[in-house]
């Protein structure tokens, strides 16, 4: 299952490379066919022992030469021309004896032929850039040659840059699928403490990826989106999350982190039916991009009446879009650590904590400060009226075991 999903990833991610890169080649075949006045331009990759076209232009639109058609490497110009079997330039095949006696001579006709090989970074040979016309052609010099060898240079860089994507791509799809079971990733809890009530309110639950060598989390969830397998590992996360839950008590929610794309498309809402809803928060970073917001509040909406809350994660951090809390509406703001940090000696942190919280007030959501360190920052917080408050002058995240044993000491 994990190789047909692995297969299907690299090949939809090989079909939007080879569009992009067909942009910038398919022009450069016309360029050159119309420069020569040749009847037919096209570029060839030599695969498992076939020629296969990966590009052509031609004059005519009914030529016999199509995108994708392949024959046996012997029975070509272009692996006679890399062996040196063929000069890379004919002006009258008629003329060369090699030429004249290949049989795909007369099946299309060809009169003259320039092709040059397409080589890669590592000095291998990627395939062929040529042209041909069904007549001879004795104008052809050294200088047309130089051009064709020119212009397969630069094929040659872009295919080059193409291929290496591709195998990136198919190396980062691969280290996703090997991390996509339970087992692969553990579930910590870091502690939500609420200073009115001067107890554990609630817990944010972090993936953490039993790996060697250890790689962050953000790193994992953001090589997952760009293989095409976010939902998947940020739902497995989820799903392994909410497994806590029933162990801790009934007035202690969790906190989940999960992308906005995944609420609009209903995956959010898949994965936590049947739960206790009020026991939910779903966390959104300030920088997580939502397309389109009135989507996204349509998708959530159904979440929210059953009593899941929406909390904004990362609030202050960086050039923080107010925009994107304004549109979420969220009822929890979390202020960023890079806000928290020595807030009690530095009046603009100060001063942007304070106007956030007086923001929050205003509108009727609830805030937490998230990377509480120092007795001092706690103490300012307090002061500017915050009621709770996370990070490791609280509580490390720890597994479960840890986490409940935390909550009874408090």
């Amino acid at each position: 299952m994990k190789n047909a999903i692995l297969t299907e990833l690299v090949l939809a991610n090989a079909r939007n490379d080879n569009a992009s890169i067909t942009e910038n080649l398919q022009p450069i075949l016309n360029v050159i066919r119309s420069h020569l006045g040749m009847d037919i331009a096209f570029i060839s990759e030599f695969y498992q022992g076939e020629r296969v076209l990966k590009y052509v232009d031609s004059k005519d639109t009914s030529t016999a030469i199509q995108v994708g058609d392949s024959c046996p490497l012997e029975e070509t110009y272009c692996q006679k021309i890399v062996a040196g079997e063929l000069p890379e330039l004919i002006a009258d095949t008629a003329l060369n004896p090699v030429a004249s006696g290949l049989a795909i001579t007369d099946e299309l006709s060809i009169g003259n032929y320039l092709g040059v090989p397409i080589r890669v970074s590592d000095g291998s040979v990627y395939g062929t850039f040529c042209c041909y016309s069904h007549k001879p052609d004795r104008t052809l010099g050294e200088r047309d040659l130089a051009l064709l060898r020119a212009f397969a240079d630069l094929a040659g860089k872009q295919i080059d840059s193409t291929l290496k994507t591709q195998h990136e791509q198919a190396e980062i799809t691969e280290r996703i699928i090997s991390v996509l079971e339970p087992s692969k990733i553990n579930i910590v809890y870091q502690p939500i403490y609420n200073l009115a009530e001067e107890r554990i309110s609630g817990f944010e639950s972090l993936a953490r990826f039993a790996t060697t060598p250890y790689r962050t989390p953000d790193i994992w969830f953001n090589e997952a989106a760009q293989a095409g397998l976010g939902e998947e590992l940020e739902m497995m996360a989820i799903n392994k999350a909410i497994e806590g839950l029933d162990q801790f008590p009934n007035d202690i929610y969790i906190s989940l982190n999960i992308s906005p794309e995944y609420i609009i498309n209903g995956a959010a809402t898949r994965i936590l039916e049947n739960l206790p809803a009020e026991r939910i928060v779903l966390e959104i970073t300030e920088h997580a991009r939502v397309a389109d917001y009135s989507d996204f509040r349509a998708a959530l909406e159904p979440l929210r009446s059953n009593g899941i809350r929406l909390a904004v994660d990362d609030a202050g951090a960086g050039y923080a879009s107010f925009q994107h809390i304004l549109e979420l509406g969220a009822d929890i703001i979390k202020l960023d650590i890079s806000l928290i940090r020595n807030i009690h000696a530095d009046p603009a942190r100060r001063a942007l904590a304070a106007s956030l919280i007086a923001f929050a007030t205003e509108t009727g959501s609830e805030v937490i400060a998230e990377g509480v360190e120092t007795r001092l920052e706690l103490k300012e917080l307090r002061c500017l009226g915050v009621n709770k408050v996370q990070g490791y002058f609280i509580g490390h995240p720890a597994p479960i075991t840890e986490a409940l044993a935390l909550m009874s000491d408090s």
